[in-house]
Order: C-alpha cells, then structure tokens, then sequence
C-alpha cells in the first residue's frame, strides 16, 4: 500500500452496489480501495487501514449504517462517513447526519455522483490533516524558538557575569553553568594556559566525577583538547572514535573549542555529553560565543586582579601614613608615581581592544569594557586628588567674585553626574550677586569635593540641595544638603581630618581616600572662614562654610 494514496473504505452487504462504487466509479481514480460486507468488519479495518473516507450503506446486517457511524466515533475514529440510502429513508438520512454523517448518496447510484461525494469528503479530510500537519510544526517552531530563547538568554546571563563579577572563581563558574546549559551537556571544564609551562590547568569544572574534580588547579590532559590547542579550531567528536580518548569514561560526545585573545590560545572550553548525540553546527557556534566571554572574562580578571593588588598596596600605604603627617605626605606621593604602572597597563588593554585588535564586540562587550573604563577613571581621580594633596590650601590669587556664578558653574559640572544617580539637584540661591574675596579655583574645589560628597552618599531618588544666604555678621554662608547615611556625632568632628573614613562598611560600599572634606577645610580656614556639618544616621547631613567679603 502507498502512502501517497487517499484510502477509500467501502461498507457495503451487496456485492453489485460494492463492486459499482470500488471498481467502477473509483477504481481508476488512483485511490486506495478497501471493501467489507458488515459494520463489525468495517471498524476493524478503521483501525487497521485508516480511512480517508468511508463510504457505507444505511442497510448493513448487524449494525447498521447509523451504528457504524456511532461505533468509529467512540473509537475516536474521525472520518467523513458518507451514506448510501434508498428513496424513502429520508429520516435516517436526518438521523444519519445529526450522527456525524457528511454527505449522502441516493440510489440508483450514479458514478459521477460517488466521485464527487468522495471530493466533497476528501476536502475535509485534506484540510484537517493539512491544519494537524501547520499545528505539528507550529509546536516544533514553537519548541525552537524556546531553545532559542532560553539559549539567548543565557548567553545574556554569562555576558552579564563578566560585567558585573571580579571574583575570577565565581566567573569561571559561571562560564560553565553557560557552556552546559547552552549545549545540553552533561560536563564541563575550563582548562587556562600556564604561560610559564604551556601546559592547561584545570581552573572551573561542572558535574565531573570527584576523582577527576580533585584535579582543580592542576595539569589536565584529557587526550583531546590539545588536539584544539594545536589547531586552533573548534573540535567536535562522537560514537566510536571517541573510544581511544581516556575520557570516553565520562560520555561518547565531546566539543572543545578554543579561547583566544587576539590570534593566541590562552584556554580551552570543553562539554561532554554522556550520550553519542553529536554536537551539531548550532551547539558549536554558542560554544564558541561562550568562548568569547571567557576571553573577555580572562582580560578582565587580570586588569582587575591588577587594580584590586594595587588597591591593596594602596589602602594599606594610606593606614600606615596616619601615624605621622610627614610619613603622609611621603606616603602619598610615592603611591602616586605607584599607581601610574597600572593606569598605563589598563590603558593599554582598553585601548587593543577598542582599536579591534580582539575582533568585533557586542553589546555586552561593549559593557565590559565600560567596567574597565570606570575603574580607569576611578584610578585617574584618585591620582589626581592626591596631586591636589600637595599643592598648598593657601590661597594663591585673592578676587571679588560673584558666589552665585561659582555655585551655579558647580552645579552645571555636577548636574550629568546626579541625572546618572538618580538624585535630584536643586540650588538655592539668592536674588542680588553675593560677592567674596577669594581663589575662585579653590572655592570651586570646596564645590566640587561637597557635590560630589553629596550625590555619592545619596540614594537614588534622593535630593542634593545647594543653598547661600548672607549671614547677620555679612559674611556669605553655603550650605549643601544630602539625604544620604548621616554621620554619627562622634565622627563628626574627625571626618575633616585627613584619610579619615566613617569605618570598614562606608569604605567597601562608597570608596574614597578620606582627603577631600580635609582639603575642603583646609581651603576654607586659609581663607578666613570656617567649616563644620549637621548631621543624623540615616537622616542625612549639611555641610556649611563660610566666606568673608571683599575689603
């Protein structure tokens, strides 16, 4: 029996109507013809042969053609049933159809009359299978678009993790949650290049049986990644050659595909399934994109194991320059010729991989870099307010300045900065000029390092508001505002002593060297005026100096 033919059963107990219907009228049709005598035999080769269309007579002996009717639809057998009725049988005709009948056929029978009832019925049947075949692949497209999905989205989840974590463990971790994941696997590691050894050290694993995960940190050969670290290609291996590795223990799949920076292999990512399914294209091309994460990552991990050891040197040169204010300024200018090495070093990476010596990168690797730059810039600020440390607070050029106009540049400068935190920032200024006597650029120091205080220690949503108001004694008074984590009544009058910070928690959470509010006081004082702080926990704190009029 072909496949390809629409299959006729035809349900008739008199052989001359049978053989007229089957032979003559549909027997050079090109159909698939199948004749029974009873209804008993009719749904027996329901099941069996599968109709497209039932032709059966509304006098059968037994059953009849109406009970046939009733029996193929308890058997969940859903088929055109087209009767054959004499005159005089209109009623069961009725009955017939409100059974599920789709079409009659009178007697005498006429050829053209069957071939067209058979069309009619053929139509139905050919559209139902045509909407089961679109509602098959609908599901198929449907169930792909979720592997698509659930593919993207954990790429996006790896990139995020390179963006937004420094622990080299717990990224490398997470590359191999993707890796698996985004293959279907059952096992993953990540094997780094030593430079000084050339050999690959097993630095993540996931699922790897604890014989093979005490390896951690050390040499791994697995008998076919350094095939990929000697070609440089993507390697993928299933069945019965995977047999002569040692690590057909695990499973009978494996694709390894290498991670480059630039046009050299520093590590190797390799999946294993315990199953032979191969790895097919699209497995390969999301390995290959987790690849270029753990390249990323690698980069990343590296600059900031720099900037973190840097960093180290530096907080703990900042806690020994406390005992003594001459041990300070040593300190302090020796870690700032230190910190030049690693801001050219960073420099340098950021600038290889915008110069695209790493290829083209994404969206999420566009975000990686911006965590760079950031750490740049950091570095760069806190190079420059250590500059600024040695350089005298006495004022150097005495003018009559307008207050206003210092305020407002101020906040003109800082105004991008509290879009980008969420914090709103408002002035308060009077209407006539104020004027005072001094060094407009250190004044717009003391401006600046209250600002930036301000919106630093400020919760998003939050509100910075800088006020000036003439005081009774004519001095001019400014005033700035937080709505930050206040400061406790003890630490108040030390927060304006150099290198001082709040404690530990206030370090981690918001950074800072402790040398702006002391450079601010220092500017202030050789000016004449004076400087102190409001404050309550959590409730906020206002900043307030004064300055003198002109003579």
């Amino acid at each position: 029996m072909s496949s390809n033919k629409e299959r006729i059963l035809v349900v008739e107990s008199d052989p001359v109507v049978s053989d007229l219907v089957a032979r003559q009228a549909l027997g050079n049709q090109g159909f698939d013809i199948k004749v029974v005598s009873e209804a008993r035999a009719a749904i027996h080769q329901a099941k069996a042969f599968s109709p497209d269309v039932v032709i059966a007579s509304l006098e059968l002996p037994g059953l009849s053609g109406k009970d046939l009717i009733v029996a193929l639809s308890s058997q969940n057998i859903h088929v055109p049933v087209i009767m054959i009725a004499s005159k005089g049988q209109e009623k069961d005709i009725i009955q017939a159809f409100r059974l599920g009948a789709s079409d009659y056929i009178g007697s005498p029978i006429r050829e053209a009359e069957v071939v067209s009832a058979v069309e009619r019925a053929l139509k139905t049947t050919r559209a139902r299978s045509e909407r089961e075949r679109l509602s098959r692949q609908v599901q198929r497209t449907n169930k792909e678009l979720e592997r698509r999905v659930d593919e993207l989205t954990t790429i996006f989840a790896v990139g995020k993790a390179v963006t937004s974590i420094t622990d080299q463990k717990e990224l490398f971790d997470r590359v191999i949650e993707g890796a698996v994941k985004i293959t279907q696997a059952d096992y993953g590691w990540l094997l780094i290049k030593d430079e000084r050894t050339n050999e690959f050290i097993l630095r993540a694993q996931l699922n790897l049986p604890k014989s093979l995960a005490v390896s951690m940190d050390e040499p791994w050969d697995d008998g076919i990644s350094i095939l990929v670290a000697r070609s440089g290609e993507p390697f993928s291996i299933h069945g019965e050659p995977i047999d002569q590795f040692m690590i057909s223990s695990l499973g009978k799949s494996a694709l390894i595909t290498p991670v480059k920076l630039k046009q050299r292999i520093i590590a190797l990512l390799v999946v294993m399934r315990k199953s032979a399914r191969e790895f097919n294209a699209s497995d390969q091309t999301m390995l290959e994109a987790v690849s270029d994460y753990a390249a990323i990552s690698l980069v990343n991990s590296r600059l900031f194991k720099a900037l973190d050891e840097r960093a180290a040197k530096l907080q703990t040169a900042v806690e020994k320059s406390r005992e003594t204010e001459q041990l300070k300024d040593e300190i302090v200018q020796n870690v700032s010729h230190e910190l030049r090495t690693p801001l050219v070093a960073a420099k340098g990476y950021v600038d290889m991989i915008v110069g695209g010596e790493m290829g083209k990168f994404s969206t999420e690797q566009k975000e990686a870099l911006d965590v760079t730059q950031q750490k740049l810039e950091k570095m760069v600020e806190i190079v420059e307010a250590m500059n600024t440390m040695h350089e005298s607070a006495s004022p150097k050029d005495l003018t009559t300045q307008n207050l206003n106009e210092l305020a407002g540049q101020a906040v003109d400068r800082f105004s991008m900065h509290a879009q980008q935190a969420g914090v709103k920032l408002i002035t308060n200024l009077p209407s006539d000029a104020l004027f005072v006597q001094c060094d407009a650029p250190q004044i717009g120091l003391v401006f600046d390092s209250l600002l930036s205080n301000a919106l630093k220690f400020s919760p998003e949503g939050g509100v910075v508001t800088l006020r000036i108001r003439r005081t009774q004694e004519d001095h001019a008074q400014v005033s700035v505002a937080d709505q930050g984590i206040g400061i406790s009544k003890k630490n108040q009058k030390k927060i304006f002593s150099r290198f001082f910070q709040i404690d530990g928690s206030t370090t981690r959470n918001y950074g800072g060297l402790g040398i702006g509010l002391a450079l601010v006081k220092e500017i202030v004082e050789g000016h004449g005026g004076k400087v102190w702080v409001e404050s309550k926990l959590d409730q906020g704190s206002t900043f307030h100096f004064t300055l003198l009029p002109p003579e």
